[in-house]
């Protein structure tokens, strides 16, 4: 039997639960209050704690193998839905309040035929589950895209949650096909992603690449779109330095709140994040927890020891600590809560340097390979570097 004495800071002082792993129905439910941020663990939320601690201590063990309990349905119904977990919340330069952490859905219920993992994958749960799954979990931004193609099954979770529409923050993306196809197109696909997701507005949408000779035009009509209600801000993704100054230059009246690109300690873009930043414009990080294919990293792992957190933890914490909208993505419950379990402990300064230091030359050529590639995707210039900007800002 381990018992574990959980001490939460509140305005009146401390919360000091006392629980016992053996205990399969332990509860912890405790108020974790800041200036800035409210968590609400509930019994499931302490049931993902409970397995992950688990798993930690004993990692050899079958207990680490084990799937939450709630993975039932059933379990599932005892949230109280009026006490969901509420995030930290980044201002953006519009006024618009973005949760700090959001629930991605690429390759949920659906492989773009053109993803770079179509020919070997397939979708082990359909969109519609992991959402609403993710939803009774605490997440309320939830990161959409036209590409992804499961925007129905997404809205559907949406439509089906019993959580009113203002307290939910959902982002659309436009994809290439559009972009290049011009003004008609880009209003039928909003009207189409907003009909999908069963929606009259979206709070956030995004330029998914930004197209040569395409994409500026495209923001245009993206603003007029803005103005006629359709969004609450817009913003770009995948934008080099270049690309924004691109865009900048071209005379647009609504400025770009968020741009999305990967973030994570392997792929740390120092010049382009303080551009950004120095421009105002919030950074969404996406690929956070690099699909899991490095939370085997010796020392990730030792940091992970040092604060008793998972690598993936580790990650997360990172990413929010920088500032950073963190949008990490899991078909499996269990990982839903165990990676939202990021704001209740810091990163020291020492650490925080280290995991700065892991991007490598060869990880800079390879997102310069990946951007050279992808903003030409899917349009009649797919394969070709035809109008695609040879001289970014890389770093």
């Amino acid at each position: 039997c381990v018992t574990l004495l959980f001490c939460f800071p509140t305005k009146g002082g401390l919360i000091m639960k006392i629980s016992s792993l053996s205990a399969f129905n332990f509860l912890v439910v405790s108020s974790v209050r800041t200036s800035s941020y409210r968590l609400l663990h509930h019994r499931e939320t302490a049931i993902g704690l409970r397995n992950s601690l688990i798993r930690r201590k004993y990692p050899g063990s079958a207990a680490s193998k084990t799937k939450v309990a709630m993975s039932s349905l059933n379990d599932m119904n005892t949230f109280n839905k009026n006490d969901l977990t509420h995030c930290p919340k980044i201002t953006l330069k519009n006024g618009l309040h973005h949760p700090a952490i959001g629930f991605g859905t690429y390759k949920l219920g659906f492989i773009p035929a053109s993803a770079s993992s179509a020919a070997s994958s397939s979708p082990s749960i359909t969109a519609e589950e992991a959402v609403s799954n993710a939803i009774k979990c605490g997440y309320r931004f939830i990161e959409c895209a036209q590409f992804y193609g499961n925007e129905q099954q997404v809205g559907k979770a949406i439509a089906e949650c019993g959580i009113p529409r203002e307290q939910l923050f959902l982002s659309g993306k436009l994809w290439t096909t559009a972009i290049e196809q011009g003004a008609d197109a880009i209003r039928a696909q909003v009207e189409e992603t907003l009909s999908d997701l069963r929606t009259d507005y979206l709070d956030l949408y995004l330029i998914h690449w930004p197209v040569p000779g395409h994409h500026v035009q495209a923001y245009k009509t993206l603003e007029e779109l803005y103005a006629q209600g359709k969004f609450k801000a817009i913003g770009l993704s995948n934008y080099a330095v270049e690309d924004y100054q691109e865009l900048k230059d071209s005379n647009i009246s609504v400025p770009p709140v968020v741009n999305q690109i990967e973030i994570n300690p392997f792929l740390y873009r120092r010049n382009t994040i303080d551009f950004f930043k120095k421009e105002d414009i919030v950074l969404q990080s996406y690929r956070g927890l690099r699909d899991g294919k490095v939370f085997s990293h010796p020392t990730l792992v030792k940091i992970g020891s040092k604060y008793k957190r998972t690598p993936a933890q580790i990650l997360g914490r990172w990413c929010v600590q920088k500032g950073f909208v963190y949008v990490p993505k899991s078909a499996h419950i269990d990982r839903m809560i165990e990676n939202a379990q990021v704001f209740d402990f810091c990163l020291q300064e020492e650490d925080m340097e280290e995991l700065d230091k892991w991007t490598t030359p060869e990880a800079l050529n390879t997102f310069l390979e990946l951007y050279r590639k992808c903003v030409n995707r899917d349009t009649s210039k797919d394969g070709t570097l035809d109008g695609v900007k040879m001289q970014i800002t890389v770093d």
